[in-house]
């Protein structure tokens, strides 16, 4: 005779309950932990990335300033080298891809600033005074162009 048997049934007993809670549990706690660590890291992840824009500007406009101030009182070594670290600043942020320092119309905007870094370098290295009014003017035409 062959009888079939039949599966029993799979009883939830007691303890299989309390593992699967005892499982659960500590998920649902490290959730409640990580989602708002994790909602205020994206925040403060925004703020750095503006910190670091709002750095990048000052750096530039730092750098031309300089420039302008130590040639328009004779220091023109100083003054090339701050111009030069102005020009270089520049260079990077315009040239790369994805930067949120400055738009595609400000990069297109600020590129023939950087045509004047040879002559105002040079003018710069010979100690010439017309490299002061450049300067000047460089500084005011940079300003123009980024607050748009």
């Amino acid at each position: 005779m062959n009888k079939t048997r039949e599966p029993k049934p799979i009883k939830t007993t007691h303890w299989t309950r309390h593992l699967i809670l005892y499982a659960i549990l500590p998920l649902a706690a490290f959730l409640i932990g990580f989602v708002p660590m994790w909602v205020k890291s994206r925040e403060c992840s925004g703020q750095l990335l503006e910190v670091e824009r709002q750095l990048s500007l000052t750096r530039l406009d730092n750098a031309l300033a300089s420039a302008a101030i130590d040639a328009q009182r004779g220091d023109y070594e100083a003054a090339r080298q701050s111009a030069s670290d102005f020009f270089t600043f520049l260079r990077t942020e315009t040239d790369r891809e994805a930067t949120a320092v400055f738009s595609l119309a400000q990069k297109a905007r600020l590129q023939p600033l950087l045509t004047q870094r040879d002559e105002i370098i040079t003018l710069l290295a010979r100690g010439d005074p017309a490299a002061a009014d450049q300067l000047s003017d460089l500084y005011v035409a940079y300003r123009e162009e980024i607050s748009h």
